[in-house]
């Protein structure tokens, strides 16, 4: 079954975010097992996003977010954010297109 991470966070420090995210996939090639991730920013509320990260299972998001630089990343992210980020975990029960 596929997985979906919702992260929700407000920052007024969105490029430096996106930085911190670039850092990561450079140090993690090879090892990470994202399937796809896509950051997106509310029109209604500024400075809100959403971190939308794909997973062919739970226990391969679980196996990433093991790895040091996942750890390294999400202490960025806390630190960049104006409050504690939201979590979301998803099983995917269904997908169309």
């Amino acid at each position: 079954m596929s997985f979906v991470q919702i992260m929700q966070l407000q920052t007024s420090k969105a490029d430096e975010l996106r930085a911190a995210a670039d850092e990561w996939d450079k140090a993690t090639e090879g090892k990470r097992t994202i399937q796809r991730s896509v950051m997106c920013q509310d029109r209604d509320q500024p400075g809100r996003y959403f971190i939308v990260v794909y997973f062919d299972s739970y226990e391969e998001a679980m196996k990433n977010s093991t790895l040091p630089e996942t750890e390294a990343l999400a202490k960025k992210t806390v630190a960049l954010s104006d409050s504690p980020p939201i979590f979301y975990n998803l099983d995917v029960l269904e997908e169309r297109q």
